[in-house]
């Protein structure tokens, strides 16, 4: 435990506000949201017929909704913060689940209502994703960037200049920006000088090695992604064990049920409110979190570019910024780019399918079984009914879905465990058996004739079924966390990293004419380590720097695991009224099995990789 808390580098505080905050309350709203809007449409409004359709038609759009939002929250979070997106969210989910239950009727007032909460919930759950991998980032690097003005290209051409003048003047005081640089080669930065620059100052601030310092942090990140899983999942039971009670708790106390489903939601907004304010106070002090703020939402960043005029003076160019445009489309490029972001959008859309079939077709699938054998008398105008026309069937139903969830909480820090101790960071293998896992579960549940574990013959085979599902399901989410953290924590290629310009490194005259003239020798010291076409190209570009596109490529994510919920409910929906009432869970059996084939086949390619590399250094040897 000690290790793992070593490898993180937010303050305790920041922590706790992000497991207990973020990722508590992710889920536990919208549990509560789902469980008892029936009753806001039954007690609250006074809907007696057709609340089936109505609680579908709210839903569906609430999904629809997210799967838009999300991105949109993730782009705006890479410009105004993260913890700002974060309050915002929960901010509008406790004044949409206070507005909720002051509707007259289902539409539109409900549904506005409901579409304000998807709003504010979308940020919520994109935030999940997009603080984690802030929790192991390296506040050096957030050091530099707070310098980022300092060491702009604008302010390094100045401070050249200045140098440049006071060495040929003698004068060691700043003086006005010159008009001709000079190209003194006491100024001019050579691979030579370069690194015994960077050894002496090794020498004097020794640090440990980079590839030991990312290989903890993506064990750390992989340990941590686990705790979030077991935070989230313990935000639904405490939904269920704490939130839907409330109201028989009031009537009990002698209000009508309309009261109580409304104090209820009083409530649960007002603890949204207060983590809203939790968040605030809590992560203060993010990494990379410095220069953003609400004045960024409309205004087009700019990045300064070093550059040499015809006549040899120095000047800066100001370049536009990736727009939000740009944002979401290399966010999503990096999908094909990056196999760990690639297998953590994946991941996350097979994670998200598996919470709808969890969710939703399990007790489905267990109410079929009821009607088909004459144990229910079913009753399409209103579904709510299937807890007194069907009781057993509503246990059961609750109970196998809770045995799921159980099972996704207790293995939750295993999957953790196993990318951050057993592996080192490395979470495709966790992944591939969560899909592997998740191939058997559904294809088991799918085939299965008699739900009933607890009566019946055959009844063991969904009780195994359900938790290997539930252990699918929790092994996907932390697994695709985890990639995703290495994607953005990820380290520019060598080719990116030579197109920009190192913060110790200032740019001379000298240095740019390099690229026209060619170094003056081949000894190592005449061999310019910054080219003009470096140092040209080199700027600021937040759109280079992966931990700016943290929140856009949470967006993504999250996107993801919304169309994998939309294609789950609509043709998963569909196959189990025209085909079969297994055709939802073998749907999760291929989404698994192309996961589980994705990760085969990215591992394969790395393995190949890695012989070809080392028989081609043999060869060279």
């Amino acid at each position: 435990m000690a290790r793992f808390f070593s490898s993180l580098t937010a303050t305790g505080l920041q922590t706790t506000t992000y497991l207990l905050g973020i990722a508590l309350f992710s889920i536990a709203f919208l549990v509560f949201l789902n469980s008892s809007i029936s009753f806001v449409v039954t007690e609250v409004i006074g809907q007696k017929e057709r609340v089936g359709d109505a609680v579908g038609t709210l839903g569906f759009a609430d999904e629809l909704l997210a799967v838009v939002a999300c991105p949109l929250w993730g782009m705006l979070s890479d410009r105004i913060g993260l913890r700002n997106v974060a309050v915002i969210g929960y901010f509008i989910v406790g004044l949409s689940l206070i507005c909720l239950v002051q509707s007259e009727n289902v539409y539109p007032e409900l549904l506005l209502g409901r579409l304000g909460f998807s709003l504010g919930g979308a940020a919520c759950t994109t935030m999940v994703t997009a603080v984690l991998p802030t929790m192991v980032a390296d506040r050096g690097d957030d050091q530099g960037k707070r310098n980022d003005d300092a060491r702009s290209p604008r302010r390094q051409v100045d401070n050249a200049i200045r140098t440049s003048e006071d060495s040929r003047t003698g004068r060691s005081g700043s003086i006005g920006h010159g008009t001709a640089p000079s190209v003194s080669s006491e100024l001019t930065i050579t691979p030579h000088r370069y690194a015994s620059h960077s050894r002496s100052r090794n020498d004097e601030h020794p640090k440990p090695k980079t590839e030991d310092q990312q290989a903890i942090r993506a064990a750390g990140a992989s340990q941590l992604a686990g705790l979030v899983g077991l935070f989230t999942g313990a935000g639904a039971l405490l939904a269920l064990a704490v939130f839907l009670p409330l109201p028989t708790y009031f009537q009990d106390a002698g209000q009508t049920q309309a009261n109580s489903v409304r104090i209820s939601f009083y409530i649960v907004g007002i603890v949204a409110l207060c983590v809203a304010g939790f968040i605030f106070l809590g992560l203060r002090g993010l990494p990379g979190e410095d220069n953003k703020g609400f004045a960024a939402i409309f205004s087009t960043p700019y990045n300064e570019t070093a550059k040499l005029d015809s006549d040899g003076h120095l000047h800066t160019v100001l370049t536009p910024g990736p727009s939000y445009f740009e944002l979401a489309k290399k966010s999503m490029s990096l999908a094909f780019r990056d196999s760990s972001i690639g297998l953590g959008y994946l991941g996350g859309f097979v994670a998200r399918a598996s919470s709808v079939a969890i969710s939703l077709f399990i007790p489905l699938f267990v109410n079929a079984y009821f009607v088909r054998e004459g144990l229910c008398v079913p009753n399409p105008d209103n579904l709510t009914d299937i807890k007194e026309n069907c009781k057993r069937a509503y246990q059961l139903a609750a109970a196998l879905t809770g045995i799921a969830e159980t099972a996704a909480l207790l293995c939750a820090p295993l999957f953790g465990w196993l990318g951050g101790r057993v592996l080192r960071g490395r979470s495709e293998r966790p992944l591939l058996a969560a899909a592997l896992i998740g191939v058997v579960g559904y294809t088991l549940f799918g085939f299965v004739r008699n739900p009933d574990a607890f009566h019946g013959n055959g009844g063991q085979w969904s009780l195994l079924s359900v938790i290997l599902i539930g252990i699918s399901q929790i092994g996907s989410i932390v697994c695709s966390l985890s990639l995703l953290n290495q994607g953005v924590r990820k380290s520019e290629s060598p080719a990116a990293a030579g197109r920009r310009l190192a913060p110790s490194v200032v740019p001379t005259a000298e240095n740019l004419r390099t690229h026209e003239t060619g170094p003056v020798g081949g000894s190592p010291e005449s061999a310019p380590l910054l080219t003009g076409a470096a140092v040209a190209n080199s700027s600021y570009d937040d759109s280079l720097d992966r931990s700016r596109l943290q929140g856009s490529i949470a967006g993504m994510y999250s996107l993801a695991g919304g169309a994998g919920i939309l294609l789950l409910t609509k043709a998963g929906g569909a196959l189990f009224d025209s085909w079969s009432v297994g055709a939802p869970f073998w749907m999760m059996a291929v989404f698994n099995g192309v996961l589980a084939i994705a990760v085969l086949v990215i591992s394969g390619a790395g393995v190949v990789k890695r012989v070809r590399r080392s028989h081609y250094h043999g060869d060279a040897a």
